[in-house]
């Protein structure tokens, strides 16, 4: 897609710009408009996940060692499910939406009109490359966009995949896929789109939303933080903690932005938990977990020591109550659960995005709120209650993008809910309708026609005109009839 010299393939702004230019002259034809095309292109992509299964599986088993399960449920069914979803919907979400209209512009009607934003850019993530990818694909070109998607090259497998199979499915002239790490994402990045979808840290995020302002182009950020989960005494344990275990390590291996980064609960009720989270990991990966093929591994050396760091911590290794086992070679680290870890450490002040799960203790579970509030607000934040007054001040007091009671991550499953952070975890959301709003312009529209002209908008402006229009806009009838007569109170 470059261009080359002296055999090195170059992409840099000449071909971004190019890129663009292609993109936005066949959006500009009104290509992507049509239901048709949208439609066709929904199904195109439903296609490459029925049809290409076992090739997604194998690429994500090669950047991952994800396992096939977590690889069809996470991320090729729900590909699958919300295209499906678009394609059912589609006429219905595209249809302009009637509004009603006020006294003062009658005789008129208005509607919502849903418009394709133009050429965006989907900037994607290495943890879950294929539905981080195609998801926000799915909304984009539901709304009627042209689209060019940028895979991460921290997973490499995919990644080429991911451009071959667009390549061979997708309408080309207005849909495509650019490979690359930092040099072509700036370069992508140096160009002006209509919006700019990202999945990553915040870090990056911030680099992303500059990059953006230069050309007042609106963004949708999910960048994550670090999701809490509280625990209250007297509800179901076992059924609790194969819940957070599913959250936390049946989900990457806790390499996921909505993965439970610590545990809260109170001082008497830890030990028990513990127990039961050590209990409960062996039966699901067994004694020797760095052996296990249910674990993804860590993707790469970088985030490896990264995480080997936050173990080597002086204030944090006396803290390891299970696991703490790893295996640089295949990149591996086993389950690992710390207790009482001090608050102003590096593991609790940095997103984990791992296998490593601090839990720290309270008195009472209502401190729980003020120690996740004096932080960033996360992507998610979860509790396990059956406290019904716990429950409703969970819900008052904590912010986060998502709220999961007595269970963690399965709000990412409901499409009848947006997925999406607030302040440091993120702008703006996405799934189901919400993917097709948010690269969506909702343009407004009256309609009027030539009858019920009145005199009294137009100049030369009297008390008696003044009078009236205080009583339309103030909708009451009776000073209505009082200004039309010139009546006094």
């Amino acid at each position: 897609m470059g261009r080359e010299e002296g055999g090195v393939v170059i992409f840099g702004a000449k071909e971004a710009s190019k890129i663009v230019e292609e993109l936005g002259a066949s959006f500009s034809a009104g290509k992507t408009r049509t239901y048709e095309w949208r439609r066709s292109q929904l199904k195109s992509l439903l296609k490459v996940a029925k049809e290409h299964e076992q090739e997604i599986i194998d690429a994500l088993s090669g950047d991952l060692s994800k396992p096939e399960f977590e690889a069809y449920v996470q991320e090729i069914a729900m590909l699958k499910n919300s295209c499906k979803l678009a394609l059912k919907e589609l006429k219905h979400w595209m249809a302009p939406e009637k509004v009603k209209t006020s006294l003062t512009t009658f005789p008129s009607s208005a509607e919502i009109v849903y418009e394709p934003l133009g050429v965006v850019l989907v900037i994607s993530a290495w943890n879950y490359p294929f539905l981080l990818s195609l998801d926000p694909v799915v909304g984009a070109i539901a709304a009627g966009n042209a689209v060019v998607l940028k895979p991460s090259e921290i997973a490499p497998a995919s990644s080429k995949l991911l451009a071959k199979l667009l390549g061979e499915y997708m309408d080309t002239s207005s849909i495509r896929v650019v490979e690359g790490a930092v040099e072509e994402t700036s370069a992508l990045l140096e160009q002006k789109w209509d919006k700019i979808c990202y999945t990553g840290n915040a870090r990056v995020g911030r680099i992303v939303m500059a990059a953006a302002a230069k050309h007042l182009t609106p963004v949708l950020l999910e960048l994550g933080g670090k999701s809490p989960v509280i625990v209250d005494s007297g509800i179901n344990l076992q059924v609790t903690t194969r819940r957070i275990i599913a959250g936390k390590w049946g989900c990457n291996n806790g390499q996921a932005c909505i993965s439970p980064d610590y545990i809260i609960t109170t001082k008497d009720f830890a030990p028990k938990l513990v127990d039961s989270l050590k209990l409960e990991l062996e039966k699901c990966y067994g004694k020797s977990p760095l052996e296990s093929k249910d674990l993804s591994r860590i993707v790469n050396s970088n985030h490896w020591n990264r995480l080997k760091k936050l173990l080597d911590d002086e204030r944090v290794s006396g803290k390891i109550v299970h696991g703490g086992e790893v295996e640089e070679t295949k990149l591996r680290i086993a389950p690992t659960i710390l207790l009482d870890v001090p608050r102003d450490s590096l593991i609790m002040n940095e997103e984990i995005f791992g296998p490593l799960l601090p839990i720290i203790t309270v008195e009472k579970l209502e401190e729980s709120f003020d120690i996740i509030n004096s932080g960033t607000k996360p992507l998610a934040a979860y509790l396990f209650t059956d406290d019904k007054k716990l429950k409703q001040l969970f819900v008052k007091n904590v912010s986060a993008g998502g709220l999961v009671i007595n269970d963690t991550t399965i709000h990412l499953a409901v499409h009848t809910l947006p997925f999406g952070g607030v302040g440091e975890s993120g702008i703006g959301a996405y799934h189901g309708k919400f993917s097709f709003d948010a690269f969506s312009h909702k343009k407004a529209v009256v309609y009027r026609s030539f009858a019920g002209d009145a005199s009294i908008r137009y100049a030369p402006y009297t008390k008696g005109k003044l009078r009236l229009l205080r009583a339309l806009m103030g909708g009451s009838i009776w000073g209505i009839i009082k200004a039309i007569f010139g009546w006094s109170n």
